[in-house]
């Protein structure tokens, strides 16, 4: 039996148009990631101020909108994980972060979690829930709390935030969905990570597959 990650991957590989995503890192210098021949091009933008054709949108301003999706769960962007002024206010101990040319800063003051995701269709997000999910769960159960971010705060870490719901508490594609935008109304996940999340929901319910319970 294949697995549920490589099933979704083989459901929508040939249906998505290829994309790249424009990166601006903390430094300010701006990349573009690249799906091309099943491997990751990772080059400087040529051009700092032209965003098409490229799936990221550009923010040139903070965005420290934190969303709240459950007392122990938030959702945002880079900017808020650098901000210790909001990191404070919300009292995060845990940080998830699934951005790509994102360090992690003031890493003595939380217990973070690192994995490099792209912001592409093709990207398998199933791939990456498992760890994902174990991290989450461990904070709650310590008493934490957890911010998972990217970069925008747009794509990838909602999408691990709305499969997290899916999972760990049963909740359909429709309802996780909107519990999530409806504390950070910003959310939009790529085309592909959307058809994976129903692809996922459709193999959770008919194979009653459920990573774990809360």
């Amino acid at each position: 039996m294949h697995s549920l990650g490589k099933e979704i991957q083989s459901f929508s590989k040939h249906k998505l148009r290829k994309q790249c995503t424009r990166v601006t890192t903390l430094s300010g210098k701006k990349i573009i990631e690249t799906w091309k021949d099943n491997h990751v091009q990772v080059v400087d933008d040529p051009d700092q101020s032209d965003g098409s054709g490229c799936g990221y949108i550009q923010d040139l301003s903070l965005d420290l909108q934190v969303g709240v999706v459950k007392p122990w769960l938030l959702l945002g962007s880079q900017d808020v994980a650098q901000d210790m002024e909001v990191m404070k206010k919300y009292k995060v101990s845990h940080i998830l972060n699934v951005a790509y040319g994102v360090e992690n800063s003031n890493q003595t003051e939380f217990v973070y979690k690192k994995i490099s995701i792209l912001d592409l269709p093709e990207t398998d997000i199933t791939s990456y829930f498992p760890e994902c999910f174990d991290f989450i769960e461990q904070a709650n159960m310590q008493g934490g709390i957890v911010l998972v971010h990217c970069n925008a705060g747009v794509s990838r870490a909602p999408a691990i935030v709305i499969g997290f719901l899916m999972c760990k508490d049963e909740l359909h594609f429709s309802e996780a969905f909107s519990i999530v935008k409806n504390a950070r109304p910003v959310i939009h996940p790529n085309a592909g990570f959307m058809e994976q999340l129903h692809k996922y929901e459709n193999l959770m319910r008919s194979s009653e597959i459920i990573y774990g319970k809360m």
